[in-house]
């Protein structure tokens, strides 16, 4: 029997995949620790923790995020002893650095292989920090802040056997003295299901059915925030509605944290940026639709016309790939992490904050669909080589995870002693 345990504030995240793959099956045991945001699984013993209370106003500004991970630690290590305890000793360790919450793994279960999800390493420039000059730099002690927002992760990393990040870009972020320990598999899409459809229709609130044969411009993100391009996006509408009268503007999610800064007092990020734009669009062919349901969110792909996907050099969203396995027609920054996954034949990629390109890009697909129905299938194409969840993905995972195949013993733990410091 291996027993794998997984550590995730929000669990399953991007976990969810392998532990699909992996429940049902009699020769794995699985058990998580999250925190009260973390969802059930069928097959998988969740403990939650409590995100414990305590003023951090005591502690130096610099160290306060460090504080507040350690008291996650702590919780943390009240679960994992408690399963210790009960005989759950696991064989594979797989966690999240970003929250403090492997400081206590490896004492605890020192004969473990532990790997690390590196999902992403903070810096104070080159990436999605000073990106954008519109908003204001900050100084010398917001960049110590940043820097310091590493330490746990740097703690875990020296501590795992192995990381693993998602994408060669991701992976890029961390330092060079850890890079040789990181492997690159992206966690995977399903792609028997995430497939174009020219039968598919979205109905929205309002009783309007968009379908296929509609102009339908599409643009979704979990929360509407400069880092995801949203002002660039906005700041497009009014030309490319100008041009295609019958153009219908989809807005997917938003009400999400944002990543990055946050508004303006008072305001959201889409009312803030949204007031450059009223009176100069038709609102009535704007549809904002907050959080759609999975069916309907995969919809929006398959009937999109033209879909805009820009962020920062940032961790990249997995509705990117969704979107081509959906057969869109990506227009994409012409940023860092895009430039991985997009090359002129499966999406279109142009300056962050070129307005007057993405706008005359988009006004193109609309006018011109039938000109970038390859681009559309090269974009499915690349998904479905590099990046299926169930011919690539995870058999990569599981092989890269040690996980044993179904009849066959787990590999066995090291010795303890062994391990090097």
């Amino acid at each position: 029997m291996q027993k794998i345990l997984f550590v995730h504030n929000n669990f399953p995240a991007q976990f969810l995949p392998l532990c699909k793959a992996l429940s049902g099956r009699d020769d794995i045991q699985m058990a998580a620790i999250g925190s009260p945001t973390a969802r059930a699984l069928p097959g998988v013993s969740l403990k939650k923790y409590m995100i414990p209370d305590g003023e951090l106003a005591a502690a130096h500004p610099f160290a306060r995020r460090f504080e507040a991970e350690c008291r996650r630690a702590e919780q943390v290590l009240y679960s994992a002893s408690n399963l210790k305890q009960q005989g759950f000793d696991p064989d594979l360790v797989v966690a999240h650095p970003g929250w403090g919450e492997m400081l206590p793994l490896r004492p605890l279960f020192p004969a473990a292989r532990i790997v690390a999800y590196c999902e992403f390493y903070y810096r104070s420039e080159g990436q999605d920090v000073g990106f954008d000059a519109e908003f204001p730099n900050m100084g010398v002690d917001g960049h110590v802040r940043i820097h310091l927002k590493n330490a746990a992760t740097l703690l875990a990393l020296d501590d795992a056997d192995a990381g693993l990040s998602p994408t060669l870009w991701q992976r890029s972020t961390y330092p060079a003295a850890f890079q040789s320990k990181i492997e690159v598999i992206h966690d995977g899409v399903d792609t028997e299901t995430i497939r174009p459809s020219d039968d598919a229709a979205l109905t929205l609130r309002s009783g309007k059915v968009l379908t296929k044969a509609d102009e339908v411009v599409t643009f979704a993100t979990r929360s509407h925030e400069p880092l995801r391009g949203f002002h660039c996006f906005l700041r497009a509408l009014p030309a490319i509605m100008k041009a295609r009268p019958k153009a219908q503007i989809l807005i997917v999610g938003g009400s999400g944290t944002p990543y990055g800064l946050s508004p303006p007092e008072g305001h959201s990020w889409r009312s803030y940026f949204f007031r450059e734009v009223e009176g100069k669009v038709d609102s009535s062919r704007i549809h904002f639709t907050d959080d759609l349901s999975r069916e309907d969110f995969l919809k929006a792909f398959q009937i999109s016309s033209a879909h805009i996907y820009f962020t920062y050099p940032f961790v990249l969203s997995w509705s990117l790939l969704e979107a081509m396995s959906a057969g869109c027609l990506v227009i994409g920054s012409d940023t860092t992490p895009l430039r991985e996954i997009i090359d002129g034949s499966n999406g279109i990629l142009v300056p962050f904050f070129d307005i007057e390109q993405l706008s005359q890009r988009v006004i193109e697909a609309l006018a011109n669909p039938r000109r970038f129905a390859g681009m559309r299938r090269a974009a499915r194409e690349t998904v479905v080589s590099r990046y299926d969840l169930e011919t690539v993905c995870l058999p990569r995972l599981i092989d890269f995870y040690r996980i044993a195949a179904p009849g066959r013993a787990a590999r066995p733990k090291r010795a303890a002693a062994s391990r090097k410091r």
